[in-house]
């Protein structure tokens, strides 16, 4: 404990009988002194002079007393019977207590004693909160690495079911894998534009990139001669390819019903059922027009179509970025969303880059 008080009797006698009962005692002859031990040590209890010349009793507690850290050590004041008025006033700013000069040994153990019990109890509650946070934040983070392992193991069987429709065409390679890059990019880039601050966070950031492999899992629903065919589809033969969309859109609504409040699966429907949809109203399965369609689809689209074009097919040749670029720009506000094909304007180095990086075996022969 410290000992604060300008009178060297004072401090002597109060220390003496302290030490007595066995505390470890320091002393300070001033309220500056008092300051600076108080912020260097670890006290449990200040005995407090109320009047000291330069920094008086009054000013250190003020000081101990706004500090977060130091608040919690109790004071109690030393005061002369006619002081009593200015004990009244250090109470009130959060003094614990007081003793009388001369020292009556009885009253100064007990109310020694009390502080000091009040002071174990908080430091036994701190101790016990620190615990509690250090425990909460063990469990948190175990948590979280399960909710990582989860969603790992989620986005691994998402992955795995769209490359096992993907499949069933030899020819799409990595487009999976492209699309997801083309769908992280154009969210990331219109997230910083004024429309979509408030609309696209990181969550549908990741969502995007997670639920993009599920645009085309209703082709697993497309008979073979349909999905696997060379040459120009009939108006028979597209009538069924574009119940994909419907197809897959219903498949993840069932998935959905079984295990609802799946973002990622919200996601892929949303993808699923929309990304044939367009700008202008002249899209399919239901034909919806501008911001009716989903933002997810919307996004999706531009990055679909970019693919196919740039893409080698066994009836076409791949486009040239440059071409393909010049046909996105001519279709923005028919088949896409103006702001998506601006932000692929503003990022288009960044989709050659992974059209470069993502290359289908076909175009390597």
């Amino acid at each position: 404990m410290l000992v604060v008080d300008d009178n060297e009797m004072n401090r002597d006698m109060l220390t003496r009988r302290l030490m007595r009962d066995g505390y470890l005692v320091e002393v300070a002859e001033n309220g500056r002194q008092a300051l600076e031990k108080v912020a260097l040590g670890n006290f449990d209890l200040v005995l407090l002079d109320i009047m000291m010349p330069e920094v008086d009793g009054y000013q250190v507690l003020a000081q101990l007393k706004a500090s977060e850290t130091l608040r919690h050590i109790p004071v109690i004041m030393i005061t002369a019977l006619e002081e009593m008025e200015s004990v009244v006033r250090c109470i009130e700013m959060g003094a614990e207590d007081y003793v009388l000069k001369p020292f009556n040994p009885t009253l100064l153990k007990a109310r020694v004693g009390a502080c000091l019990e009040k002071k174990r109890l908080h430091d036994q509650e701190e101790n016990y909160r620190a615990k509690i946070e250090q425990q909460n934040s063990l469990l948190e983070n175990r948590v979280r690495e399960q909710v990582r392992e989860i969603s790992e193991a989620q986005l691994g069987a998402i992955f795995a079911m769209s490359k096992l429709a993907e499949s069933r065409d030899p020819e799409t390679g990595e487009h999976l894998e492209r699309m997801r890059e083309y769908c992280r990019i154009l969210s990331s880039h219109l997230a910083t534009t004024p429309r979509y601050q408030g609309v696209i966070d990181t969550k549908f950031i990741d969502n995007i990139y997670a639920a993009s492999p599920l645009h085309d899992i209703g082709k697993v629903g497309i008979p073979d001669a349909v999905l696997l065919k060379p040459g120009k589809l009939t108006e028979v033969e597209w009538v069924i390819m574009r119940t994909h969309t419907f197809v897959g859109a219903q498949t993840l609504l069932q998935v959905n019903r079984e295990y609802p409040g799946n973002d990622l699966i919200r996601t892929g429907m949303a993808i699923a059922g929309g990304h044939h949809e367009k700008w202008d109203g002249s899209g399919y399965p239901y034909g919806l027009k501008g911001e009716d369609i989903p933002l997810v689809a919307r996004v999706l689209a531009l990055g679909d179509v970019y693919d196919a074009l740039t893409s080698k097919r066994c009836y076409k040749d791949a486009f040239t970025h440059e071409a393909s670029r010049e046909i996105i720009i001519t279709q923005s506000g028919m088949h896409f969303d103006p702001a998506v094909t601006a932000a692929f304007l503003a990022k288009e180095d960044e989709f050659k880059k992974v059209r470069e990086f993502y290359t289908d075996p076909l175009e390597e022969m």
